[in-house]
C-alpha cells in the first residue's frame, strides 16, 4: 500500500480506542495499568513502551488515522477514477442516447461522466461540429457555421444555382406562362370546359416553375452536401472540387427525388380515390367528404414516408449508394428517431423560410410598386406579370435562395452524420479522416486548427 498522506483503502483505519497494529480489544480507560501504580516508572511497563521516546510535538498520526484536531482525510476515489466509463451498445447507448457518456445509472451504477467530474472532457472538434452526438442547437449552428466559415464556396454555389434557376423561371413566365388564360377560375359564369382549360393552364405553369426550382434545389443540395461533409473534417473545398465529387451521383439523385415525389403523390391519390369513385357514382357530398378524409389520412402517411426517407439524399451522395440502398439506409437511420428528425427538419425549414421571407417580401412589394400598372394592375391583370415585376422579384428570390439552400442542405447532412455517430460510431472514422490523434483512447488528441 502506498504510504501517501490522506490516502487509505476502506477498512484500513484502526478502530476507536485501539492502536494501529493491535489485534485485541482495547482496554477500558479507567483500568489502572502498570504505569498508573504509585511510584511506577513508565519505562518499567513492559514491552509496551520504548525507552527512547520522541520529543513532544514531533509525532504524526499513522496513515489512515487523523491526528486529534485535524480534519479527517477525504475518502478514496471510486473505481475507475480517471478512466473513461464504458459506453453502452453502439458506443453511445443506442438511438437517441449517450450510453456511458453521462447517462444516469450507467454501467456498474456509476452514472457515467458527471458523477464525480461535472462533465466529460470536450469532444474533438476538427470542423464545424464536435465529434459526438449532436443536439438540436449544434446541428443548426453547424449549418450556419459552414455557411459562415466557407462562405465563398457556399454562397458561390447557392448564388450560381439560384441565378440560373431564376433566369429560367423569369424567361418561362414572361414569354410562355403569361399567355395562359386563368381568368375563368374567377368567373362564376364560366363553363365546365373553360374551368377545365384554366385549371390545366394553372397546373401547367405551377408545375413547370416547381420542376425548375426542384432541379435547382437538387443540384444545390448535391454540391452543398460535399461542402458540409468536408466542413465537418475542417477541410475546405472549392466549387470545382465539389462539382467533381458530386457529378457522378447527380443522375441518381434526380431519380431519387422524383421517385420520392411519385411515392408522395401516389399515396395521396390512393387515399382520395375511394371518395372520387363515390362522387362519380352519384353521391357528390358523400364522395367529397370521403375524399377529404382519405386525403388527410394519405397525407399523414406520405409525410411519415418522406421523413423516413429524408436522409436518403446524403446517404446516396456520401456513401455512393444506389437509389434503393439509399432509401434502405435512410429508413434504418431514422428508425426510432422519427419525431426527432421530423422536428429538427421542420424547425430548420421554418427558420430558413422566415429569414427568406424577410428578404423576399420587400422585393415583391418593390417590384409591384415599380411595375407600370402598380398593385392595381397586378391584381386586375389576371396573372399577367410585367418584366419589371419578374426581374425585381427574381432578385429577391435569388437572395432568399442563397439563405435557404445552405441551411436546409446543411441540416440534412448533419442529421445524417449525427444519426450515424449515434448508431455506428462514425465519429471514430471522422476523427481518423481529420487527423485527430488518440481519439477514442480516453483522452482526445489535439484538434487541427483548434
Amino acid at each position: 500500500m502506498k504510504d501517501t498522506p490522506g490516502w487509505a483503502s476502506p477498512g484500513s483505519a484502526p478502530s476507536d480506542g485501539q492502536e494501529p497494529g493491535a489485534s485485541g480489544p482495547a482496554e477500558p480507560a479507567d483500568r489502572p495499568g502498570p504505569s498508573d501504580q504509585p511510584g511506577a516508572d513508565p519505562q518499567d511497563s513492559g514491552s509496551k513502551w520504548s525507552k527512547e521516546q520522541p520529543p513532544p510535538a514531533q509525532w504524526s498520526a499513522p496513515t489512515g488515522q487523523p491526528a486529534p484536531g485535524q480534519t479527517p482525510p477525504p475518502p478514496p476515489p471510486g473505481p475507475g477514477w480517471g478512466s473513461r466509463p464504458p459506453a453502452g451498445p453502439g458506443r453511445y447507448g443506442g438511438p437517441g442516447g449517450y450510453g456511458g457518456y453521462g447517462g444516469p445509472g450507467g454501467p456498474g451504477g456509476h452514472g457515467g461522466w458527471g458523477s464525480g467530474w461535472g462533465g466529460p472532457p470536450p469532444a474533438a472538434k476538427p470542423g464545424v461540429i464536435p465529434l459526438r452526438p449532436l443536439g438540436v442547437g449544434e446541428i443548426l449552428d453547424g449549418a450556419v457555421s459552414t455557411m459562415r466559415t466557407y462562405w465563398r464556396t457556399v454562397l458561390g454555389i447557392s448564388l450560381t444555382v439560384a441565378v440560373v434557376t431564376q433566369i429560367l423561371v423569369i424567361l418561362l413566365e414572361g414569354l410562355v406562362l403569361n399567355n395562359t388564360d386563368t381568368a375563368a377560375l374567377e368567373d362564376p359564369s364560366a363553363t365546365l370546359d373553360e374551368l377545365t382549360r384554366a385549371m390545366g393552364d394553372a397546373m401547367l405553369s405551377t408545375g413547370v416553375v416547381f420542376l425548375i426550382s426542384l432541379i435547382g434545389t437538387i443540384v444545390a443540395t448535391a454540391l452543398l452536401t460535399t461542402v458540409t461533409s468536408r466542413a465537418v473534417l475542417g477541410k475546405p473545398v472549392t466549387i470545382g472540387e465539389a462539382w467533381r465529387d458530386a457529378r457522378p451521383q447527380l443522375l441518381k439523385l434526380f431519380a431519387l427525388i422524383f421517385l420520392l415525389i411519385l411515392i408522395a403523390f401516389g399515396v395521396v391519390a390512393v387515399g382520395t380515390l375511394p371518395g372520387v369513385l363515390v362522387a362519380v357514382a352519384g353521391s357528390g357530398d358523400a364522395g367529397a367528404g370521403l375524399a377529404v378524409l382519405g386525403g388527410l389520412g394519405a397525407g399523414v402517411v406520405a409525410l411519415w414516408l418522406m421523413i423516413r426517407f429524408s436522409l436518403a439524399s446524403p446517404a446516396l451522395m456520401l456513401e455512393k449508394q444506389g437509389i434503393v440502398k439509399s432509401l434502405s439506409r435512410s429508413a434504418k437511420l431514422v428508425r426510432g428517431s422519427w419525431w426527432r428528425v421530423f422536428g429538427i427538419q421542420l424547425l430548420a425549414t421554418i427558420i430558413a423560410n422566415v429569414v427568406a421571407s424577410i428578404v423576399v417580401l420587400p422585393f415583391a412589394f418593390l417590384a409591384a410598386a415599380l411595375d407600370g400598372e402598380g398593385f392595381t394592375g397586378l391584381v386586375n391583370s389576371g396573372g399577367d406579370l410585367g418584366w419589371t415585376y419578374l426581374v425585381v422579384s427574381g432578385i429577391g428570390s435569388v437572395i432568399g435562395a442563397m439563405i435557404t439552400f445552405p441551411i436546409t442542405a446543411g441540416v440534412t447532412v448533419l442529421l445524417y452524420i449525427d444519426q450515424r455517430i449515434r448508431r455506428e460510431a462514425l465519429d471514430l472514422d471522422l476523427a481518423r479522416a481529420a487527423g485527430v490523434q488518440d481519439y477514442g483512447s480516453g483522452t482526445p488528441g489535439p484538434t487541427p486548427g483548434g
